[in-house]
């Protein structure tokens, strides 16, 4: 007696069809599961055995064989429970199906039969319906990721009976209702907004640009001076999501197994902050599953590193490539998994390890060396690799002491929005959504310089002994500043104020 039913896989983001085939024939009552399964998967017999029996079905007293094809990919996690547990039904005649094989399954099986979460069902479903299949049976507790895939049929099951009854014509199941994105879009319920922000009116300029152009920054001042409510703060001007990137943050999250069950979609952009105490595994990604990093969970959203120097060098520096590239490989003696990781980097740190460096009380007890050492923590390449650089100065008394609020984050993101429209209509059909990712090639098109921007970024370029991607990043904040004046040229005053935000210009780097 034998039966073929269709499952899938992941390797990082990426699906590969699983055919669950099982074999049942006289010998010693046992089970054996091969194509090569990890011990998760092996675990399943007991899994499916229990399910089966306390499903009041008969599971059959023979030698079954449980292949999982391909043989040479590695099966991991629950997911293949319940197609192993209805291949078994299946071969031994509990039921028969005329369509089964249009059908891809997955779920994990409790020991009672019910069909439990899995993770990773929103890149398995986009996956298999990019290689032609339409009909599949998950979960019911995934079924809030299912309903923004259309073009396919999700019927959702809540245990192993359901799933039986439904394939054997006894019981009719609705597929999933499909769901508009539009309708699940929510405001970011957050107490931080920029009205609350008294004073500050560098840093916060220099906020609204890195969130027009998805730049970098970088924030150095004294404790106390705000640094982390300005991060904090940084979200609520930040661009609504399209689908698009919401499916793409979705995915990840998914597979990583920290998606809000509820909303089923990722509606906000994420804002990862990692402790300084992360490791370069927890922040890259890895382990021996290959699971996504904080860098892949921020993708399209913010990664915020407080007191960057705090971290460990070694662990800083792994950023270095994913900052150029804008995606991570992390390779493993059997596999290599590439996850996106386009990311905002929001960093801030104090000038010094007291924190009082260049403080006009003189307040600082940190000899040079101490600075010198403190701050090389953060090498240059990383430096330049953040767009803006600004420095955040203690707030003045008549400042704080207003009663007056200052201009609320949805004023600003309605000039962030501008922005971003003009460039998703200058990068339009191309993989490009804001201008700190142009090519050198886009560069050179939308960043045309006059006589005297020349000039003025010529002056610069040598004073501050800028290197030639520290020259294309004061290109690219020029860009985003004509855009925020709706300008379609860059002028002098956009490359005069670009060239403050970069690098070794800052009176601590100095």
């Amino acid at each position: 007696m034998f039966a073929i039913i269709n499952s899938f896989g992941l390797v990082g983001l990426e699906g590969f069809v699983v055919k669950v085939e099982v074999d049942i024939h006289s010998g010693l009552p046992g089970m054996e599961i091969v194509g090569l399964p990890d011990t998760t998967v092996k675990e399943s017999r007991e899994r499916v055995k229990s399910a089966i029996k306390n499903s009041n079905m008969d599971f059959p007293v023979n030698k079954i064989i449980v292949n999982l094809a391909p043989a040479d990919a590695k099966k991991e996690g629950s997911i293949y429970d319940l197609p192993i547990a209805v291949s078994i039904l299946l071969a031994s005649k509990k039921f028969t199906s005329f369509d089964i094989d249009s059908f891809v399954i997955f779920g994990e099986l409790s020991l009672d039969g019910k069909v439990t979460r899995v993770n990773g069902v929103l890149p398995m479903l986009i996956n298999a319906k990019e290689k032609g299949f339409k009909k599949f049976i998950i979960p019911f507790d995934n079924i809030s990721e299912a309903r923004y895939i259309s073009g396919i049929e999700v019927y959702a099951v809540k245990d192993l009976n359901e799933c039986v009854k439904f394939l054997s014509g006894e019981k009719i199941l609705h597929s999933v209702e499909l769901c508009s994105f539009d309708k699940k879009k929510q405001a970011i319920k957050s107490n931080y907004d920029f009205k609350y922000v008294l004073g500050q009116a560098s840093a916060k300029r220099a906020l609204e640009i890195a969130a027009a152009g998805g730049h970098n920054i970088i924030m150095v001042g004294p404790p106390g001076a705000g640094k982390t409510m300005l991060a904090k703060c940084f979200p609520s001007i930040l661009p609504d999501l399209t689908f698009e990137e919401a499916l793409e943050i979705t995915k990840i999250h998914s597979v990583a197994g920290v998606l809000d069950r509820d909303t089923g979609i990722v509606v906000n952009r994420p804002f990862r902050a990692p402790h300084h105490t992360a490791t370069k595994i927890s922040l890259i990604g890895g382990t021996a599953k290959c699971v996504p990093g904080e860098i892949s969970l921020a993708h399209n959203g913010v990664l915020f590193l407080d007191e960057l120097p705090e971290f460990n060098r070694k662990v800083i520096e792994t950023l270095r490539s994913p900052l150029e590239d804008g995606f991570v490989t992390i390779s493993r003696q059997s596999q290599a998994i590439t996850y996106p990781c386009k990311f905002t980097l929001v960093a801030s740190m104090n000038p010094c390890p007291c924190g009082h460096y260049g403080d006009e009380t003189g307040k600082c007890s940190c000899t040079d060396s101490m600075i010198k050492n403190y701050l090389n923590r953060i090498s240059g390449p990383i430096m330049d690799r953040i767009d803006l650089h600004v420095d955040v100065n203690n707030v003045k008394f008549e400042d704080i002491s207003s009663e007056q609020l200052e201009e609320p984050s949805c004023e600003i993101k309605k000039r962030v929005d501008f922005a971003r429209k003009i460039q998703l209509e200058r990068f339009k059909g191309s993989n490009i959504f804001c201008n700190s990712a142009m090519t050198e090639n886009d560069i050179r098109k939308y960043c045309v310089l006059s006589a005297e921007c020349k000039a003025l970024i010529e002056r610069a370029f040598k004073l501050l002994d800028m290197s030639a991607r520290g020259y294309n990043r004061i290109l690219k904040i020029s860009r985003t500043i004509a855009d925020l004046d709706g300008s379609d040229d860059i002028l002098p005053k956009h490359i005069a104020e670009a060239i403050q935000y970069r690098g070794k210009d800052t009176k601590y780097f100095q």
